[in-house]
């Protein structure tokens, strides 16, 4: 049975767009797109969600608190849920947020950051990187967004390059799902159907 950590943010945990911020709501867990992606792979499959909303990949966050760092506790849950076949890795939205000013490239940085501590750990892991979409911040999330168009433009291709320079699968799931224009970063139940769908052969290959 291979096991597979999800570990990503609030699109993993669950959370739906929003009409105004602070609100907790949260998807039934049929719903989102970690159920549909183990149903697609299959009972012989173990998938832990480890979405955490607000997490970035390696950069601590002054307003919600530096626990949102994905590198500062990837380490505890990779040892926490070991042994482990591969690591998924699905973040990036949050580092596109204004109050951070990246780039496509910085972001991809973080993601190849997150891959080597992954192998640091030597858990024997394989690590499949998803590239998420660039996002359009709008409504209650458009200030918290703003630029995040034009400042995180080909952020794709470069996860894709950064991905492949550490020897990880990448997958880029913005050819399957954009946010929903609610607030631009979360996405719907359609949404969460069509990522589980291009996320479950993704995982199925990195394994091959």
């Amino acid at each position: 049975m291979p096991d597979v950590l999800l570990f990503g943010d609030s699109n993993t945990h669950g959370t739906p767009p929003m009409a105004r911020m602070g609100t907790g709501a949260r998807l039934p867990a049929e719903r989102r797109w970690t159920a549909h992606a183990a149903a697609a792979l299959g009972g012989d499959w173990r998938l832990v969600a480890e979405g955490l909303p607000g997490r970035t990949t390696v950069f601590d966050d002054p307003v919600e608190g530096t626990w949102r760092n994905g590198l500062r506790t990837l380490p505890a849950l990779l040892h926490s849920h070991k042994p482990l076949d591969l690591v998924v890795i699905l973040l990036g939205t949050n580092d596109q947020k204004n109050r951070f000013g990246l780039n496509a490239g910085d972001i991809a940085a973080g993601c190849a950051r997150l891959a080597r501590e992954v192998r640091r750990q030597e858990i024997g892991a394989r690590v499949l990187i998803a590239a998420p979409p660039v996002v359009t911040g709008r409504g209650c999330l458009a200030e918290t967004f703003a630029g995040s168009e034009r400042r995180c433009a080909g952020l794709s291709a470069a996860i894709a390059a950064a991905a492949a320079a550490e020897g990880a699968a990448v997958v880029d799931t913005a050819q399957a799902v954009a946010p929903d224009p609610l607030d631009g970063v979360h996405y719907g139940p359609e949404a969460h159907a069509a990522l589980g769908a291009v996320l479950a052969p993704a995982i199925r290959e990195a394994l091959a």
